[in-house]
């Protein structure tokens, strides 16, 4: 997978793994993708399901990062939500067996239904081929 590079081209649509919003929520975003993210022509998405492994995580105390808070988090990067659709689902027939994380899995089925990249830093990603990884 390649990585994101200053030149990427301007207009990008990508799709945040949810370790980026958490990121964000703890000021913790590295500078790199804070100044990737930050252009108004940048179409930053985000799948339900990273909103509800925030909820889950944040109910059995892995997480404090309430609804008020994830929904700040969302505002500040001007993030589109995408709802969790059947054909997302369907993809997941489809993909490697790679990990069993449930929500990395979605978010990746995701990636590929929609055709966008993947912003994340968790390596694991970069196993399937499908998707572009970014970070």
């Amino acid at each position: 997978m390649r990585k994101w590079k200053p030149s990427w081209r301007a207009g990008i649509k990508v799709l945040l793994d949810t370790q980026v919003l958490i990121l964000a929520h703890l000021g913790s975003l590295p500078s790199r993708l804070q100044q990737m993210l930050a252009p108004a022509d940048v179409e930053v998405n985000l799948s339900a399901a990273s909103l509800i492994e925030i909820a889950i995580k944040n109910a059995i105390g892995k997480l404090e990062m309430s609804e008020d808070e994830t929904n700040r988090a969302i505002r500040e990067l001007r993030i589109t939500l995408l709802a969790f659709e059947p054909r997302h689902a369907f993809q997941l027939f489809s993909m490697p067996m790679l990990h069993s994380d449930p929500f990395d899995r979605m978010i990746l089925a995701t990636a590929v239904a929609e055709r966008l990249p993947i912003v994340t830093g968790d390596r694991i990603f970069r196993r399937y081929s499908e998707v572009r990884v970014i970070w």
